[in-house]
């Protein structure tokens, strides 16, 4: 089953609920090598749901004293896809390896991915 690393919403309950039906189980963990910075959402549907136009999003810069912390889920293939379509523009499901050692998927900024 995927692992996805998750530093924002879909950390939350509620956004799981909507999304998978079901709370997920996760672990803390950190992403190695990436910065955590905002993103406006242009999406009026995702703002009004979110209740905030900015949204967490991280972008690699490599270094290995930079971490952002989240957890991490294991998740189906159908919560995975569900997940992709969850996230607005700007964002861009992409591999990355977490301090824990495990290989994780995790949404980080289209522009720098």
């Amino acid at each position: 089953m995927p692992l996805l690393f998750s530093y924002g919403t879909l950390q939350q309950e509620d956004v799981q609920m909507s999304n998978f039906g079901r709370v997920l189980r996760g672990q803390p963990d950190e992403l190695v090598g990436f910065e955590q910075s905002s993103l406006r959402i242009e999406d009026p549907q995702f703002v009004a749901a979110s209740g905030k136009p900015y949204h967490a999003i991280v972008k690699f810069n490599g270094r290995n004293d930079s971490r952002v912390r989240g957890t991490v889920f294991e998740i189906s293939d159908a919560e995975l896809a569900k997940a992709d379509q969850y996230e607005p523009a700007g964002y861009k499901r992409i591999s990355a390896m977490l301090a824990s050692g495990k290989q994780a998927w995790v949404y980080a900024d289209a522009r720098f991915s």
